[in-house]
């Protein structure tokens, strides 16, 4: 799996509030809610690369068997 990008985002707060009472709604962190956002804006304008993985599903990721 290929290491994720981090980037700082600065928002006005109000912003940042919507956007997280957004998230709740739909069972998403902030951030993956920011991240759904940017890939359907990406998508919609024809910009989405096509070697871009596919988001993970909303909850706690699958528990990784132990050997």
């Amino acid at each position: 799996m290929t290491e994720r990008k981090k980037v700082l985002l600065r928002l006005d707060p109000a912003v940042h509030e919507a956007l997280a009472r957004w998230a709740a709604d739909e069972l998403r962190s902030t951030n993956a809610q920011i991240e759904f956002l940017l890939r359907r804006a990406l998508t919609d304008a024809g910009r989405m690369p096509r070697d871009a993985t596919r988001m993970r599903r909303p909850g706690r990721p699958p528990k990784e068997e132990e050997p």
